[in-house]
């Protein structure tokens, strides 16, 4: 199982996964198992996924402090992760809590990065409420037959577009992985407390960038990724129907056609 020292010598594993160039791969949670991103819908068959568990969360060492566990620290992690691999410059992709992370990755290292994917962002931008889209949702969401049973399991309603097989056994993958430590959550958000900051910020990224959020996300919706299109210039959104909170779990040849048509597409002029 590979792993390196961070910036501050603490131990993180990562994973590696398929052919092709490398893509870095950060999970969601906060404190998500990199394993938990599987094989992206396919997108293991053209780029070799190099999955980081962050600090606290999948088999990464637990600081006996939580110092910089929150998501703008854990961009340090992420440009150590690179000096490891000895790249010097990295397509990412990022799942849920996990593309707060990526986004200040972005922003404090705009020479290292080359094309973002981010996969059902995670966070309100500047705070704007989507209770009312979560709420229809959910709403249509009860009257589904398999949610009870999704709820029965331990899955949050509306997390998969549907209680299919897939969508059962990456629950129960993920129940098998540790689990983060309580504080975890907390220190994590810690820094959304400059949120404000942190949006007028979002206009200066420069990277190529694509949002995917699924229609049926019932955990975040779509407001997140709609709203992170509008603050970066260079954004480009991707709403998959039919898909929740795990968009190549539930549709994985739609979410790999639209991750791969972005990640190849010629750098424009």
């Amino acid at each position: 199982m590979p792993n390196f020292a961070s910036y501050d010598g603490v131990t993180l594993h990562y994973s590696v996964l398929g052919d092709g160039p490398p893509l870095v791969c950060l999970p969601g949670g906060p404190g998500g198992d990199g394993r938990g991103l599987g094989d992206l819908g396919g997108l293991a068959r053209e780029r070799t996924l190099l999955r980081l568990d962050g600090r606290a969360g999948g088999r990464s060492a637990i600081p006996p402090d939580g110092a910089h566990c929150g998501f703008a620290a854990q961009a340090r992690d992420v440009l150590a992760f690179a000096d490891t691999l000895g790249l010097d410059r990295v397509d990412v992709l990022a799942h849920s809590a996990g593309t707060l992370i990526a986004q200040e990755f972005a922003l404090r290292h705009p020479t290292r990065v080359g094309r973002l994917v981010l996969v059902t962002p995670a966070g309100r931008l500047a705070r704007e409420p989507d209770e009312a889209e979560l709420g229809a949702l959910r709403a249509e969401l009860g009257e589904r037959a398999d949610t009870a049973a999704a709820m029965a399991a331990g899955a949050a309603p509306g997390a998969y577009g549907a209680w299919s097989a897939a969508a059962r056994a990456h629950h129960a993958a993920g129940a098998a992985y540790r689990v983060p430590p309580p504080w975890l959550r907390t220190r994590f958000y810690a820094d959304m407390a400059d949120e404000s900051t942190r949006v007028a910020r979002l206009g200066a990224l420069r990277a190529p960038l694509l949002a995917v959020a699924g229609v049926r996300d019932g955990i975040a919706g779509t407001a997140p990724a709609r709203l992170l299109v509008a603050c970066c210039p260079t954004a480009r959104l991707a709403l998959l129907p039919g898909c929740g909170h795990w968009p190549w779990v539930d549709d994985p040849t739609a979410f790999r056609a639209v991750a791969s048509a972005f990640l190849t597409a010629p750098a424009a002029v």
